[in-house]
Parts: structure tokens; C-alpha cells; sequence
């Protein structure tokens, strides 16, 4: 019981918590907003595609590889999908729209995870160089611009909510939509993945060192081609998921994000050289983006201050985490005679 204990209070999971809360306090003591209803209906609202890109930039960072090419993935998949259904005024259910997004993102991470297990090079340039050939096909030759009318299943979906709450005061509403179970079900199946299945063993094993993975009987081609097909298919619904939210399609709505999803994982704890990091604490981290995004429009701080701040807790976040790994290392020492 003691050196579980031991673990978890030593966990870079367990100082981050402690800052999400001092954080949230100190925005409630100032605001008194922050643990109303609405706003942690608001919160988990924006932690929906953020939190799903978390998730596919987690197992990537695990393998021992980076991936910045999912929002141009994304962009690329729903407005594919979404400007073909519209032009053949598309009446039917979502379930056309969801095959054709989920195929379409699988068929690009193939391509993402073909060059990747096949090619010695770096995985940051490759992805860099897919990113802008999605890019490409969709604002070159789809000609891409924005669409304001959806099909009528998709708009539904985007209306449908899990629960609407009311503010006391002010009288404003915020309601938390059905898409927020989806992130919930990816979370589920890729903690599942990761932590009880010979896929996501492997996903460690490669990040961790590729020679003794393969040593030990894992095969990091395959498993990095379809890590890949995986990132392609949760970054393409999470495309769906903003899409059907949003009302619209806006083809440049996500791209940029990769540069913060990829901070708020490492601010997680998953470790950037890869094999090491929990789902839960990128998850942790993400929130915490969130929180400072959203919350410090509570407190009215302008918006350049409000990267910096964002700047100062992945540095803080970020040195926890490498402090963490040097005591461990440590520790490992010590044992080992």
C-alpha cells in the first residue's frame, strides 16, 4: 500500500491535478463564475475536439513519432465528404456521412502511416510534407470554400444535447452536446487499446526503443502503419464532430490547433522521445488548456497574456515532467546493483 502511495503521489499526473485546482480556484475566487454549471458545461463542450486530437497525438508521441498533420487530415475528410453530399442533396441518415469520414481519414492515415514505416526519415517531416498535400487537394484541387447549409441529419446531430443547463442570475443557458459521449467512447477504447491489448503493449515497446521491440517479437512496421490509420480515423471524426457543431464547413477552421494539442499532451506527462505517458494525464492536460483558454476571458485579461500564460504552464508542465523522469532515473540507479 505504501509504495503505491509512493508512485502515485511521485506521479506527473498528481502535480498537474494539484495545478488544475489551484488554477480553478484562483479563477473562481476572482470571477465567481468559474464553478457555476454553465461554465463547466462550457468547459467540456471545448474539451470535446481537443480532447479527441489529444488523443491520437498521445499514441503517436508514444511511439516514438510526432504528428502535425491531423487537422489538414481532418479538413481534408470533411470537407471531401460534406461537399460530395451536398452536391447530391443528401437526405439520409448520418450514418453515410460518419462511413464515408471514418474511410476517407482511415485511407489518408494509411498514407501517413505507409511513408512512416517505410521511410527512415524523421517522422515530423513527413507529416509536415502530408500536411500540405492535404492542404493542397483540398484549397487547390477541391477548390475548397466554405459551405453554410449541411445536410439535414448532420445539422441534427449538431443540435442534439446531452443536458442544458440555466445560469440563476443571468438567465443564459449552456447545454452540453451528444458528440461529448464520442469523446468519451475513443477515450474508453483507447485506454483499453493501450493498457490491455498486444497493439498498444507494442506502441510502448517501439517508443521505448525499436531494436529490443522488435527483439521481442513486435512488429514496429505494422504497428506504426496502423497506429497511423487509427490517428487518421479520430482526427477525421473529430473534423465531423466541429463540423456538425459548428452548422458549417470552414475549411481552415482546424488548422493550426496542432502546435497546442501537441503542448497539452506534453504537458500531460507524455514524453516527447517517446514509450512513456498516460492517456488520463493527457487528458488532464488538455483540460488545463482549456481551462486557461476559456477562463481567463472570465477575468476580461487581454489576449496576449493569455499566451503568455499559456506559455508559462507548458514550460512549468513540461520541467515537472523532466524533473519527475531525472528522480526516476535516479531511483533506477539506486536498485539496480
Amino acid at each position: 500500500m505504501s509504495d503505491r502511495l509512493s508512485r502515485y503521489f511521485s506521479a506527473h499526473e498528481f502535480y498537474l491535478a494539484i495545478i488544475v485546482l489551484v488554477i480553478c480556484l484562483l479563477i473562481h475566487f476572482r470571477s465567481g463564475q468559474f464553478f457555476t454549471a454553465n461554465n463547466i458545461v462550457n468547459l467540456l463542450t471545448s474539451m470535446i475536439v481537443p480532447g479527441m486530437f489529444a488523443i491520437g497525438t498521445h499514441m503517436a508521441l508514444v511511439s516514438g513519432g510526432i504528428d502535425v498533420s491531423f487537422p489538414a487530415l481532418a479538413s481534408l475528410s470533411i470537407y471531401a465528404v460534406t461537399s460530395f453530399l451536398v452536391a447530391r442533396e443528401y437526405s439520409g441518415s448520418l450514418l453515410l456521412p460518419f462511413l464515408l469520414v471514418v474511410a476517407l481519414g482511415a485511407l489518408l492515415g494509411a498514407f501517413n502511416g505507409l511513408l512512416i514505416s517505410r521511410l527512415t526519415v524523421h517522422v515530423l517531416i513527413i507529416t509536415l510534407g502530408t500536411a500540405n498535400i492535404f492542404r493542397g487537394i483540398m484549397q487547390g484541387a477541391l477548390d475548397s470554400v466554405q459551405i453554410s447549409s449541411l445536410p439535414a441529419s448532420m445539422k441534427e446531430f449538431g443540435e442534439l444535447k446531452i443536458l442544458t443547463t440555466t445560469h440563476p442570475i443571468s438567465g443564459r443557458t449552456a447545454s452540453l452536446p451528444v458528440s461529448f459521449l464520442v469523446l468519451v467512447a475513443f477515450f474508453i477504447i483507447a485506454q483499453f487499446v493501450m493498457r490491455y491489448m498486444y497493439f498498444g503493449r507494442g506502441i510502448y515497446a517501439v517508443g521505448g526503443d525499436e531494436i529490443a521491440a522488435r527483439r521481442a517479437g513486435f512488429r514496429p512496421k505494422t504497428i506504426k502503419f496502423w497506429l497511423y490509420v487509427f490517428i487518421g480515423v479520430i482526427a477525421s471524426v473529430a473534423g465531423l464532430v466541429r463540423m456538425t457543431s459548428l452548422g458549417q464547413v470552414h475549411p481552415t477552421n482546424l488548422l493550426g490547433t496542432e502546435i497546442l494539442v501537441i503542448a497539452a499532451v506534453v504537458l500531460g506527462g507524455t514524453a516527447i522521445t517517446g514509450g512513456r505517458g498516460s492517456l488520463g494525464g493527457a487528458m488532464l492536460g488538455t483540460f488545463l488548456i482549456v481551462v486557461v483558454q476559456n477562463s481567463m476571458i472570465l477575468l476580461g485579461i487581454p489576449t496576449f497574456w493569455q499566451r503568455a500564460a499559456l506559455g508559462l504552464l507548458i514550460v512549468i508542465g513540461t520541467g515537472i515532467g523532466a524533473v519527475q523522469r531525472v528522480r526516476q532515473r535516479k531511483e533506477q540507479r539506486l536498485v539496480t546493483p
